[in-house]
């Protein structure tokens, strides 16, 4: 368990498998995730992909490391690049002395020390992917999700049009010119994970994602199914509610993972996801 008030809210889980290049790796799975107000990343480690998990008590990067961070660092977003053999990770926090949130990038030789970059690459809550040649993100931009592009994962990003009105977090899946983009949106009643469609083969600026269809809402008391549904609110939650909240996708042997926050921001779930 994390010590104090460091587990009393949990989101934003980005999952990895450790490669073996990783020397004195802790497990063969790593779990990133966050606290909404938290002073640094947390992680979590298996041997076995459903568990146990146990929490790597230190964390990873955190606020007094990432010096171009304010109050709190969150919103992990977590790949394996095999080439570099490196773990790259992108991080929202709000600049230091300030209030506006922006998006920056961390490298890991080890996936447990990174080392940050001060670059601000765009909004907070960026989910990345490659698509020929390019990384595109989806970010957080207001009232809306917002899509950037960029020739490499370290410079700024262009930012793009705007889409999925209302969105929270997101996670991309892609399959050939498609990406399925999961995510979950603020005023839902209850708030609980979606799924767009989106075709990327034509020019970025055209891109439109289709009317999303409900892949999951709670079901279980963990995940917040006895509470009273009500409309949900922009922000962090004070306490377990009936939602679900901030999607992350793994994929392992032509399996499909959906991670998910439970009740809120009170835990993670996981589920397979049987795609037709």
């Amino acid at each position: 368990m994390l010590p104090g008030t460091d587990g009393k809210n949990i989101n934003g889980p980005s999952l990895i498998k450790v490669p073996d290049w990783i020397p004195n790796k802790l497990g063969n799975y790593y779990l990133y995730f966050s606290h909404h107000s938290g002073k640094y990343i947390r992680l979590a480690y298996s041997d076995n992909l459903h568990g146990p998990w146990n929490i790597y008590i230190p964390g990873t990067l955190s606020v007094s490391q990432a010096t171009v961070c304010g109050s709190h660092i969150a919103s992990p977003d977590v790949h394996v690049d095999s080439i570099r053999q490196e773990i790259r990770m992108y991080f929202h926090c709000p600049i230091y002395g300030g209030t506006t949130q922006y998006t920056f990038v961390a490298t890991s030789s080890d996936g447990i020390n990174f080392t940050h970059q001060t670059q601000r690459l765009g909004a907070p809550y960026f989910r990345v992917f490659e698509y020929e040649s390019y990384y595109y993100a989806i970010g957080k931009g207001g009232s809306s999700s917002i899509i950037y592009r960029s020739t490499n994962p370290y410079n700024s990003f262009a930012k793009g049009k705007s889409i999925l009105p209302s969105s929270r977090h997101t996670a991309v899946y892609l399959n050939g010119n498609i990406a399925y983009i999961f995510y979950s949106r603020i005023g839902d009643a209850p708030e609980r994970i979606l799924l767009s469609t989106m075709d990327i083969s034509g020019d970025w600026s055209t891109w439109t994602p289709s009317v999303p269809i409900e892949i999951l809402r709670p079901e279980y008391d963990y995940e917040g199914a006895n509470l009273p549904i009500a409309p949900s609110k922009g922000g962090k939650t004070s306490g377990p509610v009936h939602q679900l909240r901030d999607p992350g996708i793994y994929e392992e042997a032509g399996k499909l993972y959906l991670l998910y926050s439970v009740a809120g921001e009170q835990g993670i779930g996981a589920a397979e996801l049987i795609m037709q």
